[in-house]
C-alpha cells in the first residue's frame, strides 16, 4: 500500500485540516499518517482557540515517520509561524521528500490574512522552493504572484509567475465568483484548465485541504501530476455533490462519499 504524509493542523469539528486529509487520503486509497502543527477549538461556525506544537515537537513527528514508514507523498497545510515552517522545510530536505504538495494557507476566501507578513516571508523562501505543486485560491494566487487576478486571463499569467518563481507546478484554483469552479494548472509552461460546474452546496468546509490531499494520494500511488489532479478534481465533486448537512455553519462534506461494504451499512 502507498502511504502519504500530512503535515497540518487539527480541527476538531472533523471537517479541516489533519481530519480532512486523513479521511481524504483513506478514501483514495493510501495509508494516511500525520504530523500536527497545532490543535484549534473549532466548528462549523468558527476557531476559537488555536494551540501551536513546538517547533522540536513537529520534528520528532516528522523524524518517526520518514525513519519508520517513509510516505510516497506529503501535503503540507496550514502553518502559521516561521519556526514551524522552518522546521518542515529542514526535516523535507534532510530526508528528500518525494510528491510535496503544497497547500499556500495565507488569505481566507473573504481576504481576511490568516498568517503573519513574517510567517509568509518564510513561507515564500523556505517551504514553497520545495514543493513540486502548490494549489492557491485566487487571493493566495495574488499575494505569490504580486499582480491582481480578476479574469482568467490572469489566473494564466499569475500561474506562469508563480510557477517560474518557485520552479513547480501550480493548481490556481478558480471559484471565489472569478469563474464556475475552473482551475488551471500551470507545469513546465504548459497550461491545462479543469472544468468543474458550481455545486450548490453551502457546506463546503475543507474544501482546499480535500483538493490537496487527493492530489498528495494520486501522485503517492504513481499518477502524472496532470492525472492526479483530474482525479482529485472529481472525488472532491462526488464529495461536495453527496450534500452532506452537518452543523449549524458552513459544514464538511462527505469524504465517504464512494465507500461501500459491510462495514459502512446501517443498522
Amino acid at each position: 500500500m502507498r502511504t502519504a504524509l500530512t503535515i497540518a493542523g487539527s480541527d476538531s469539528s472533523g471537517g479541516a485540516g489533519i481530519q480532512a486529509d486523513i479521511k481524504t487520503m483513506t478514501a483514495n486509497g493510501v495509508f494516511a499518517m500525520s504530523a500536527i502543527t497545532a490543535l484549534t477549538a473549532q466548528n462549523t461556525t468558527g476557531v476559537t482557540g488555536i494551540m501551536e506544537v513546538s517547533p522540536e515537537f513537529l520534528k520528532e513527528q516528522i523524524d518517526c515517520i520518514f525513519t519508520d514508514i517513509r510516505p510516497d507523498a506529503v501535503k503540507i497545510g496550514m502553518v502559521s509561524s516561521a519556526e514551524l515552517i522552518r522546521a518542515i522545510a529542514e526535516k523535507l530536505e534532510e530526508y528528500k521528500a518525494e510528491n510535496i504538495v503544497v497547500d499556500p494557507v495565507m488569505v481566507a476566501t473573504s481576504g481576511a490574512k490568516l498568517i503573519s507578513d513574517d510567517a509568509v516571508s518564510t513561507l515564500k523562501e523556505r517551504l514553497l522552493p520545495l514543493a513540486d505543486i502548490l494549489t492557491p485560491n485566487i487571493p493566495e494566487a495574488e499575494v505569490l504572484s504580486g499582480m491582481e487576478v480578476k479574469t482568467e486571463e490572469d489566473m494564466v499569467r499569475a500561474a506562469e509567475k508563480i510557477s517560474v518563481s518557485y520552479q513547480c507546478a501550480v493548481l490556481v484554483k478558480g471559484g471565489h465568483q472569478l469563474n464556475d469552479a475552473n482551475d488551471l494548472l500551470c507545469r513546465d509552461g504548459d497550461f491545462q484548465w479543469f472544468y468543474g460546474k458550481r455545486i450548490s452546496n453551502p457546506n463546503t468546509h475543507g474544501t482546499g485541504c480535500t483538493l490537496s490531499s487527493a492530489i498528495a494520494s494520486n501522485l503517492a500511488k504513481g499518477f502524472d501530476m496532470n492525472v492526479s489532479v483530474e482525479r482529485a478534481k472529481a472525488y472532491i465533486s462526488g464529495a461536495l455533490g453527496a450534500m452532506l448537512d452537518l452543523g449549524k455553519g458552513s459544514g464538511p462534506m462527505n469524504h465517504a462519499f464512494d465507500i461501500t461494504g459491510e462495514y459502512v451499512k446501517k443498522a
